[in-house]
């Protein structure tokens, strides 16, 4: 800190408006309020962000009858489905989605992605170039009425319509039914999320059956049909009900599920009945209802027979499973806080993850619904469910994850880490969007965003060390610092998005942590995120109900974070620009006249003056003192009488307040801010004093309402400062942080010394070169 200014500081009163006002075209353009981006507020979505007082949403029963064959592995089904509509509208056609035949050959999904030829190419890409043959997709072989009598139906890829006969009116319900099958596809082979895999080694699949059987779509207020096409990568939006479906399987197959298993007396051992009642009183370490003996005792020979499980799950939007003679089968129950009982927590996983998924996975399982229930609402469901499959997705009360071992049964931290991670997540969608149910077929962030944020909470309760990917603020920095080519706001349909993962999971998260951390604080953002799981429980949110509960339950206005964070492209780029530093003129000359003193001798040293001092020249008028009578002198730095006495009448002028202020030797510092990024953030300010002591203090964002480009802003410090940096604990996604330093802070960065004929010398650099952090800096 060298730049000096002693001031003055005067106690007036200004006499009406001494500042004119200024027109800034950039005046509160990211201040001004959300509502005109917004959908207007009406009877079924009120302006506070809750349901409104005629809020209506549709209901589908499902009765599903399904038969798993393993030699050819192919799925029959038939169900009936109960519609109701609940919503003030008649209905002509519904909606159905078939998601299975986004694998169709003919689906357009194939053909709208752009493809090109590289220099090495495997076969399987060279053959994708022509699609593929294989027949993947929906059979559908009838669709009739409750009483047997066929409908009229059209599918349009991963849609199908059915038209019915009679107008469904408000409040009435119908009743038909599907019958299908599908080959189910490989997984590696077709990108399916549902299919199977292939085991060499034993000759055994594992089946992960979700998307499985024709499903209502949604429709909705603000919508009305959802019948977007599936693509592959804007998810599932449906409607919630009750199932009630049984499965047949080879009788050597365990099966988990979507729902609580209604007849495990038929399915299992008596031992492992036992084993399954025994699990449901321990919260500490997972019971083992199938071993890992009988599992291997399962691989060895396949049957010919057959089991039927059968499950039931209330108030679900979708329903999965799992079948395979590989599976060990472990849980405990989790102690759920607001809940009597007991939900239980499971997890399903083959040889090749034990070592790791029997040592975490349902403790992990556990640990996830606990904490998600303490920042949403209390986990309603009775079960939750962790199948290792090598993948990662999630459906109603069961997951399928990824968290493989070596052939030696060891892993790395890496998996570990990598295990734990999805598990979380893929759990904690049973929140988000299973339970507060968005639309993930058009905003992939209300889903993936919000479950990422909170499975950041749950990483940091699990240990406080754990290694983030996503969360923090500073993580999502390099992304938004991309060429805006490159980026998208988090307000873009999921089709649209060309960073995915770190545009609708990595930033939208962050957003809600930033809201937390550094904008809400913990303590309002918790309340009002939790009103927002609670008001939309079983419900079907839209952004604007998000953005308004969050307001509506803390009394903060984040309109200008919402519009900057989710609606642009813009990055946080906030920097230092200038320090200035005053200290108060006390008026007292005894202590400025000496001080002014040394400064105009500064100022008024040139360089010759001074070597001829070093020199030793003699001045004329000091060699001959005869002549010095002839000056008069004059000293203007001198403490006259006079002075003093002014000095004395200014002081018994002032109160004991201004007094105490003129002789407090405070520090003043007034520091210029620009707005380099574009979004507005709070200035979060880290003052080191020069005895080594810091200071943080935070500036609002509202600083920047009436000049959104640059700002000043004093302070007064009792303190000398030695260093000014912002955004100490790196909570603000700032994109550029070399400029947050007054006076800068160079970085070391490394280059390598290079020798001919042989290996590289490691060296670092400690100078502040620009060119060398051009070149190579970190």
């Amino acid at each position: 800190m060298k730049r000096i200014i002693y001031a003055l500081v005067a106690v007036f009163i200004l006499g009406g408006s001494a500042f004119a006002q200024v027109e800034r075209s950039n005046h509160g353009k990211r201040f001004e309020q959300l509502e005109r981006m917004l959908r207007d507020p009406s009877v079924y979505r009120s302006a506070s962000g809750a349901p409104g007082p005629q809020y209506w949403q549709q209901k589908a029963d499902y009765k599903i009858e399904a038969t798993l064959n393993d030699e050819n592995q192919r799925l029959d089904g038939y169900e009936t489905i109960t519609y109701y509509n609940n919503s003030p509208d008649p209905l002509d056609y519904l909606w159905l989605a078939l998601d299975e035949n986004k694998y169709n050959p003919e689906d357009d999904s194939y053909k709208f992605d752009p493809s090109s030829i590289r220099p090495r190419m495997t076969y399987g890409q060279i053959d994708g170039l022509d699609g593929h043959d294989n027949d993947w997709g929906f059979h559908i072989t009838e669709v009739k009425d409750a009483k047997g009598a066929a409908m009229s139906y059209i599918i349009n890829q991963t849609m199908m319509r059915i038209d019915l006969a009679e107008t469904l009116e408000p409040g009435d319900k119908i009743s038909f039914s599907i019958r299908w099958w599908y080959n189910t596809t490989p997984r590696d082979d077709s990108g399916n999320r549902g299919g199977h895999e292939y085991f060499p080694e034993d000759g055994n699949y594992i089946y992960t059956i979700a998307g499985w059987f024709p499903r209502m779509a949604v429709y909705s207020d603000f919508q009305g049909w959802n019948n977007k096409q599936f693509t592959g990568r804007g998810e599932f939006a449906l409607t919630f009900g009750d199932y009630d479906v049984k499965m047949t399987v080879p009788a050597d197959h365990i099966v988990g599920s979507t729902g609580a298993l209604q007849n495990a007396k038929s399915v299992l051992t008596a031992e492992q009945q036992k084993r399954w009642e025994q699990a449901q009183k321990e919260f500490v370490e997972p019971v083992k209802i199938v071993t890992l003996e009988e599992a291997k005792e399962n691989e060895k020979e396949g049957t010919s027979e057959t089991k039927t499980w059968h499950y039931k799950a209330e108030n679900v939007r979708d329903f999965a499973w799992t079948s395979s003679r590989k599976f060990v089968w472990d849980a405990m129950a989790a102690d759920i806080e607001g809940r009597e009982d007991h939900p239980m927590a499971m997890s399903y996983y083959a040889k090749e993850a034990y070592n790791l998924y029997e040592r975490y996975s349902t403790k992990v399982v556990a640990h996830t619904l606990k904490t998600y229930s303490k920042y949403t609402i209390p986990y309603p469901y009775p079960v939750a469910i962790s199948v290792e499959a090598s993948n990662g997705m999630e459906y109603p009360m069961i997951c399928f994850n990824y968290g493989r071992t070596l052939p030696d049964g060891t892993y790395s931290e890496g998996t570990k880490y990598g295990a734990i991670g999805v598990i979380i997540h893929e759990v904690g969608h049973n929140f988000f969007p299973m339970i507060v149910n968005s639309d993930e077929r058009q905003w992939t962030w209300m889903d993936e965003g919000l479950n990422t944020f909170v499975q950041y909470l749950t990483e940091q309760e699990f240990d406080n060390n754990y290694p983030h990917r996503r969360g923090p603020a500073a993580n999502i920095a390099p992304y938004m610092a991309l060429p805006k080519d490159q980026l998208e706001p988090i307000m873009t349909n999921s089709e649209n998005i060309i960073g995915f993962g770190s545009n609708a999971y990595a930033k939208a998260a962050t957003g809600l942590n930033i809201l937390r951390e550094t904008i809400m604080g913990r303590e309002l953002f918790d309340f009002a995120f939790k009103e927002y799981a609670k008001r939309w429980a079983f419900k079907h949110p839209t952004p604007d109900d998000l953005f308004r509960t969050l307001e509506d339950a803390s009394a903060v206005d984040i309109d200008w974070f919402i519009r900057g964070w989710y609606f642009t492209i813009d990055n946080v780029d906030i920097a230092i620009d200038d320090v200035k530093w005053y200290k108060l003129n006390t008026q007292n000359p005894e202590i400025e006249n000496p001080i002014a003193k040394a400064e105009d001798e500064l100022r008024n040293t040139d360089i010759a003056d001074s070597r001829n001092r070093e020199e030793g020249l003699k001045f004329y008028v000091e060699e001959d003192t005869r002549l010095q009578d002839f000056y008069y002198s004059y000293d203007e730095f001198e403490v006259t009488e006079e002075s003093k006495r002014a000095y004395q009448r200014f002081s018994a002028s002032l109160s004991a307040e201004e007094r105490a202020l003129l002789g407090g030797d405070k520090n003043f510092y007034e520091i210029d801010f620009s707005n380099k990024g574009g979004l507005v953030m709070p200035i979060i300010i880290e003052w080191t004093y020069v005895d080594g002591t810091k200071e943080v203090e935070k500036i609002p964002a509202y600083i920047w309402r009436k000049d959104e480009d640059k700002v000043t802003k004093a302070f007064m410090k009792d303190k000398e400062v030695a260093q000014i940096r912002i955004d100490p604990y790196r909570e603000t996604a700032d994109t550029n942080e070399d400029n947050n330093y007054f006076p800068r802070s160079s970085k070391p960065s490394r280059f390598e010394l290079f020798r001919f004929g042989g290996g590289a010398a490691r060296g670092q650099s400690t100078g502040s070169n620009p060119m060398q952090r051009a070149n190579g800096g970190n």
